[in-house]
């Protein structure tokens, strides 16, 4: 029988089913979790079961049931072994690795891909920066000013490496090791909408080098795949989900930072916004987010 979720002690006890059911589309802890319950925790029964049985789990319909027959275990165990000569770590759910507040979540990632600085995850007092890629001056100054204070303070900053307040957050951070300060803590994490051998955006790939010096690149998908809109709406829930508080700097209501807005707010996570004028930001403060100090949060 094989270990549906091994305690790793190093990547190579990653079991390489498990990570292979993990990265089947529409295929998340839940219905991970439901498989494994429905058939005994037994990995390699979820793989020989035929498509009836499948689908007698909750959640597991025609589509998902033929990607799980089709799987081929002995190429994701290849695909593994390229990833982790690439420094990739593999991090299960179980895995004394995984963050505890993320483990935490209802749709936590089954699996999570890690380069960079191996520390452990409850020494990390992280705090979410999200915002637009396109920013006011007034937006400018106060990403800037917030980011720097929350380093300064010793948070982990935890944000998309988007650019614009993403950006802005990460360079924060970065500059505050450079300015020896930063105690060997991870300083910053970078949770990708791509795979973390996939660097977006590509505009992002000397900052991307940086934050491993000093912190983490992390994603759920595949590290080689290529950016998709869902994988960077899915990472927001990631970013909230690692930290008790998350801050809006400045969005428009339609903008990328709503989705971890919305995803902080149904985690129970506190929202922070600055009163900016920018409608996303007005949106918060009418529906539950606090309204930022920028003197005295840190």
């Amino acid at each position: 029988m094989s270990n549906p979720d091994p305690q790793m002690n190093d990547d190579a006890s990653a079991d390489p089913a498990w990570v292979a059911l993990s990265l089947l589309k529409h295929v998340g802890s839940k219905t991970l979790r439901a498989l494994l319950d429905h058939f005994d925790g037994d990995l390699d029964a979820v793989l020989k079961a035929d498509a009836a049985a499948l689908q007698a789990v909750r959640g597991v319909g025609g589509k998902i049931a033929a990607a799980i027959q089709s799987i081929d275990v002995s190429a994701t165990e290849r695909a593994m072994k390229r990833w982790q000569a690439a420094g990739v770590r593999i991090v299960t759910l179980s895995d004394p690795m995984y963050p505890p507040r993320l483990r935490d979540l209802e749709d936590a990632p089954p699996t999570l891909f890690i380069r960079g600085q191996r520390v452990p995850p409850h020494r990390m007092r992280g705090i979410a920066i999200v915002g637009t890629r396109t920013l006011s001056r007034d937006g400018a100054i106060t990403a800037h000013r917030i980011a720097s204070q929350f380093a300064d303070a010793g948070y982990t900053l935890v944000s998309g490496m988007a650019l614009g307040v993403d950006t802005l957050a990460h360079r924060a951070a970065v500059d505050r090791t450079q300015a020896g300060d930063s105690r060997g803590e991870v300083v910053t994490v970078a949770v990708l909408g791509s795979g973390i051998l996939n660097i977006y955006p590509p505009e992002n790939t000397a900052l991307a080098r940086e934050i491993m010096a000093h912190g983490m690149l992390m994603c759920e998908v595949a590290p080689d795949a290529a950016v998709s809109a869902a994988g960077l709406v899915a990472r927001n829930r990631i970013i909230t989900g690692l930290c008790e508080r998350v801050i809006v700097i400045e969005s428009e209501i339609g903008g990328g930072a709503m989705h971890a807005a919305r995803f902080a707010l149904s985690q129970g996570r506190k929202v922070y916004t600055p009163d900016l004028p920018a409608s996303g930001n007005q949106w918060l403060l009418a529906n539950g987010a606090q309204l930022l100090s920028l003197d005295n949060e840190a």
